[in-house]
């Protein structure tokens, strides 16, 4: 099993104190869900999305799908954000894993290209088979949004 979990990319939390992502629903930045087999590996040092690993076939193509922002809020002294479930409609396609990252980094203060932001572990190979393959978020709140920092 090469996936070992759920993680929050520490590369994402110092480039968070860069200024390098924006959740913003209206003018946000971009990010994506990438897809991956068994054979991928990602932990909490992951840096960038690859595509090695990424599944291929009908329905899904590289690079994986682009996500819907949910605007940034707080309840308590958590800040979260979220992001709306991803549908990858008609698809013929196993994955054990995913990786969200970001298309449009601001890469004033650091160089990064498509940097990682969470590693997400579906604990065993989930498939779709001329059928949809979704993605479903957590509640967005203080205990269960997929980006808090408490």
């Amino acid at each position: 099993m090469a996936f070992s979990g759920n993680y929050m990319c520490t590369s994402f939390k110092k480039e968070l104190l860069y200024g390098v992502h924006d959740f913003d629903l209206a003018n946000g930045d971009t990010f994506k869900i990438a897809l991956y087999d068994n054979s991928a590996s990602f932990d909490a040092a992951t840096t960038a999305y690859t595509t090695s690993n990424e599944v291929s076939g009908t329905g899904y193509s590289a690079g994986g799908g682009a996500l819907t922002n949910v605007d940034p809020t707080s309840s308590g002294t958590t800040a979260l954000t979220d992001f709306q479930d991803e549908t990858f409609s008609t698809a013929t396609i196993t994955a054990r894993g995913a990786l969200i990252y970001n298309t449009t980094p601001n890469t004033t203060s650091i160089s990064v290209t498509n940097p990682s932001v969470v590693v997400l572990d579906f604990g065993s190979d989930k498939t779709s088979t001329a059928g949809d393959f979704t993605i479903v978020f957590p509640t967005a709140d203080a205990s269960n949004a997929i980006i808090r920092i408490a």
